[in-house]
Order: structure tokens, then sequence, then C-alpha cells
């Protein structure tokens, strides 16, 4: 290789970034002390000025012959690997061990493991653990480039480069927590709620928010100053911490005067409410200055799954309660249930506009399109019903479907959503449309009325339509209301040749026992496990877990909720099957969906 071959290749290995062109400059080093007559002066220049360039960069970086002798290593390269003087064509004297999967390697060993399990000539690897002479063990970045030495012997050449995270988990780290008390902050919670969601699957019992602020501690620091009230909030902290060791509570301080505590396999509000009192009585008593106890109170705001609502809204209702709580005066407790809740909309008007409605063709079908994670095509949607009234326009089917359950009206409204999506699908076959399947959401209120199954089988016939184009979706919080009659009406319901899909997965208490009875062929992913799938490695951990487990049941997997491309990367990335949510498109009435299947 001279150094014109060198420019060139360069240049087509701009998408692989910086480390991959000093890995090629690397290379063209090594080879060029082969043979010094192919290289002229202005070559040698060069090559000495961008080892100086590596010489000074952070990242490690090291040549290892195929006999695994150090060929080049920089600096940062020699401090890492703590190598003595005259390292060059020496072997390693004690080998670095990386960690993968819970299993240490020595570095040699693991390349080679690497380069024969991917079949490849490069790789790299992201947050490992490297350890060398039996030290401390170092999170790192690790990238390797093989060059072929002898083809026929089966000789390679290894370039690695290492990127040591000590220092940029340090600098993590110091994010997420609060500088005050050093409890996890706003940011740690973030991350952690939805992962803490998750448990709804491991726990028997409720999950719950518990929003704490101080009362009036403006005009407490006021009265007692600045370093005072820091040492309240320090000491409350370190309370909080020391109950939450004891009974498994997560504690946070997200801001100023506000905690956060999330507390799984909770029994009932008044068992967290009898909590939240007993943190108050101490509080009480918990600060004297000049022989007098300071009266300390905090407002508390409690939000608990599933009586509060969804997980995706735990915490916005947990901050309405907080609300509520501070209006109501100093050092009150409130729960958030959807009853309080002020109606937008009165109930009695849309129950009574109902009928109308439906006969009226106010109610209409959207589609939301569901493409395969690896093509990006559209493969299948979900039809979702909106209401225009005439009266309070586009109503969200979060102000009327609870109310539909409530008055058995569900029953007719989902009469009319499957004849829809019949004819629809009856439609795009005789106009030669790409043929897909749509999925509908079913509630136990139409299933258990023992005419569902029957009507199903009924229209299918009538409108001539594939049952294999048709979807039942059942959300996995209705399905284990009564395991074993929804196991039941769904294994009826497939022998019609129907697909069944488990809605909302992750965010209710489906136990693996019933996933494997439950005769499902999809199961759809959550979007409060995804929206933070980007930032927080442990909800990358669950969401890689629920799609194998799903694989391992013999279930495809829709993730949905999917708002950019880095996530459909990351997704595709763990075998996802198919993505849903607004990266790709909103719900969408037919004639736009349809452009889309065109």
């Amino acid at each position: 290789m001279n150094l014109e071959e060198f420019k060139i290749s360069s240049m087509g290995l701009e998408v692989y970034g910086t480390l991959a062109i000093i890995a090629l400059f690397l290379t063209y080093i090594y080879y060029s002390k082969k043979d010094k007559k192919k290289i002229h002066s202005h070559g040698l220049k060069d090559i000495e000025l961008f080892k100086k360039a590596c010489e000074v960069a952070e990242d490690a970086m090291l040549i290892l012959s195929y006999d695994h002798k150090i060929t080049y290593a920089n600096r940062a390269l020699v401090s890492l690997f703590d190598l003595q003087e005259e390292f060059l064509n020496q072997a390693v004297d004690v080998y670095p061990e990386v960690k993968m999967n819970k299993k240490w390697q020595p570095l040699d060993i693991f390349l080679k493991e690497q380069l024969l399990r991917i079949s490849a000539q490069s790789f790299s690897l992201s947050d490992i653990i490297l350890r060398v002479k039996g030290k401390k063990e170092i999170p790192i970045n690790l990238h390797c480039n093989t060059f072929v030495v002898n083809a026929k012997e089966d000789l390679y050449d290894y370039i690695i480069t290492i990127k040591n995270l000590t220092d940029t988990q340090k600098t993590l780290k110091m994010l997420y927590r609060h500088k005050l008390t050093n409890l996890p902050n706003q940011n740690q919670a973030l991350h952690d709620l939805p992962s803490f969601y998750a448990k709804t699957h491991l726990e028997e019992n409720k999950i719950a928010l518990l929003l704490m602020d101080f009362d009036n501690f403006s005009r407490l620091r006021s009265f007692i100053g600045y370093e005072q009230a820091n040492e309240i909030i320090i000491k409350f902290s370190q309370y909080l911490l020391s109950i939450g060791n004891d009974m498994n509570l997560r504690v946070y301080h997200t801001y100023d005067n506000h905690f956060l505590l999330t507390a799984s396999n909770v029994v009932s509000v008044e068992s967290i409410k009898e909590l939240v009192k007993e943190i108050q009585s101490k509080l009480s008593a918990f600060y004297r200055m000049d022989e007098t106890n300071l009266h300390l109170t905090v407002s508390v705001g409690i939000a608990l799954y599933p009586d509060s609502g969804p997980t995706r809204s735990l915490m916005d209702n947990a901050y309405k309660a907080l609300e509520q709580a501070q209006k109501e005066g100093e050092g009150k407790i409130v729960a958030y249930l959807p009853k309080k809740e002020k109606e937008t909309f009165d109930e009695l008007t849309l129950h009574n506009s109902m009928q109308q409605s439906l006969d009226n063709g106010e109610f209409e079908v959207y589609y939301q399109p569901i493409v395969d994670a690896n093509t990006e095509e559209v493969v299948a949607a979900e039809a979702l019903i909106r209401w225009i009234h005439p009266k309070y326009g586009f109503i969200s089917p979060d102000n009327f479907i609870h109310l539909m359950e409530k008055t058995g009206f569900i029953i007719k409204l989902g009469q009319f959503i499957l004849e829809d999506v019949l004819k629809q699908q009856k439609r795009w076959e005789l106009f030669k449309f790409k043929q897909i399947t749509v999925s509908i959401n079913v509630s136990m209120s139409e299933i258990v009325t023992g005419e569902f199954i029957e009507n199903v089988q009924k229209q299918l016939q009538h409108h001539q339509v594939n049952p294999e184009r048709i979807k039942f979706e059942i959300t996995e919080g209705m399905a284990m209301l009564n395991e074993d009659e929804t196991v039941r009406y769904f294994h009826s319901l497939k022998k019609l040749g129907v697909g069944i899909s488990l809605d909302d997965f992750g965010t209710g208490y489906t136990s693996f026992t019933y996933l494997k009875k439950f005769p499902a062929d999809t199961l759809k992913i959550d979007k409060s496990l995804v929206d933070y799938i980007l930032e927080n490695e442990e909800d990358k951990r669950i969401v890689k877990a629920m799609i194998e487990l799903g694989h391992n049941l013999g279930m495809k997997i829709v993730v949905e909720g999917v708002e950019s491309k880095p996530m459909v990367e990351i997704l595709r990335s763990y075998k996802c099957d198919y993505i849903q949510g607004y990266y790709f498109s909103r719900p969408l009435p037919v004639f736009e969906f349809q452009k889309l299947l065109r």
C-alpha cells in the first residue's frame, strides 16, 4: 500500500469514523516498516506526523502481530496495560482479560473467538469490562480490525482501539445525582421508572409512586437561613434512605425540596397512606432550634397501579394528587383515583348520544400502520375508533371508551368496528391493494356476552374475508382479570383462524405460566418501556429480554410508541419483528392510509 492508495482508502472509510482511519494509518505504518524503499520522504513525514497524533490520543491503540507480539502501542495503551520498557516485538507479559456475558477471557483468545463467531474482519463492542494484571476492572469500548498476513496459513494481525469509559461514567453519574444529598435525581427517576413499571409482572400486589413536597419551605428558609434549611433537607433524605432500605423503597431527590419514592408490592392505598403518616409523624419533631421543635410538614401525592390508571400516566397522576394535596392545606395526603378527575364531557350527554352518533356515522375507524422492522414496509395496521361529535368535536377515546364499557355500549361499538374493518378488507382485496393484517381491540365485556365468537364467525363468512387477515388484541391487564376464562374464550376464537395479540405487554401482572397458556401469536410491548431505551441500559436489557421471551414462546413481537430512527435501529438489533409508532405514521383515516398501501 502506498500513500496515495491509503488516501483513497481512508476517504471511503468516513462512515466508520476517526478510529477506523487511525487503524488504517497504523496498518500503513506497520507494513511500511517491512518495505521502506516504497515509501518516499513525504510519506515518511506524514507517517511521523500521524504517529505523534496517535501518541497524544486519549484512546488506547495497539497492533498485535499474528503471533501476538506488540508491533505498536501508543502512550494511552502503555499506561492502560502497564507495559514495561522495550515492549515492541515482545509478547504481552500478562495478558489483559475481557469480561463479556459474565465470562472472563484473555484478550488474545477473546479476539480470536469473536472473529470466528461473527466470521468477519472487524468488530466493535460497547460497554465491556477490561481487567489488567488482576487489578481494577475498567469499562471500555473496543474496536478490532484484522489484516491478512498469509491467507494460505490463515495468519492475520490485529489492530485494536480501546476507549476507557471510566471518566465518562463518572461524569454521567454526576448528572444523575442531586448535588446536595447525592440521592438519585429527576434524571435518574425518569430512567428508572420504565423498569420499575415492568415489576408489575413480578409483584402480586400494586406498585406506587409517592411525591413529597415540604410545605411553606421558602418561608421556613427565610426564618432559619440557607444552611440550616439545607441541613433539614439532608437529614430528611438520610431518614428516607434508611426506611427505604428497610422497606424496599427507592428514594429520589428530584429537585429543591421535592422527593419521590417508588414502592412495589403495595397491598392497598390505605397501607401506603399509613407509611406516609409515619413519615409525617417523624418529621413533625424532626428539627430543633433553640430548644424548640420546628413543626415541619410535607404534602404528599400518591398514584398506584392499577388503581390510578395505566403506568404510562402514573407520574402525571402523582403530580395531580400532590397539587390537590397542597390545595387542601399543610400535611395532606391525596391518592389519585380516576373518578376524582373532573370530566371534560358530560357523561350523561355522551351516553344519550352514543346510539344516535353510531346511526349518523359519527364514529370512524382510523388505521395506524405496523411496519416490518427490517424492511420498514407496511405489513399490518391497528384499527382505532374515533368519534367526531357534532357538539364536542373530536372526542378522545380516553373520554368515551371507559364510559362505553361501563354502560355496555362497547358491545355495539365493537360490532360496528368489526363489520367496518371486514368491509374495508374486502374492498382492498377487490381493488388489488396489498393484503395486510388488521388488529382490532376487544374488551372482556364483548367476549363474555357469549355471542362474540359466534358473531365473528358469522361476519367472516358473510364478508368472505380470510380469517388470517384479522387479529384481535386484548390488553394484558384486561386479560388478567379472569385468567382461565380469558384463555378459554381466546382458544375458541383461535379455532376460527384469526390471530391473537396480547397488547400493552409490560404493564400488567402476567405470569410466565399464564403467558405460556395464552394462545397469542403476537406480543405488543408497551410504549412506556421504550420511552427511555436510548438513554437507559436497564431499559435496553428489559426490552431485549421481553423480545427474546416472546420469540422463545413462538410469538412475533410488535413494539409500539416508537418515535425516532435511533429507536428503530436499536429495536432492529434486538430482532424485533414489527414496529408501530409516530416515527412512521400517526393513526390515519382510511383514504390516507390507502396511500401507504399503494
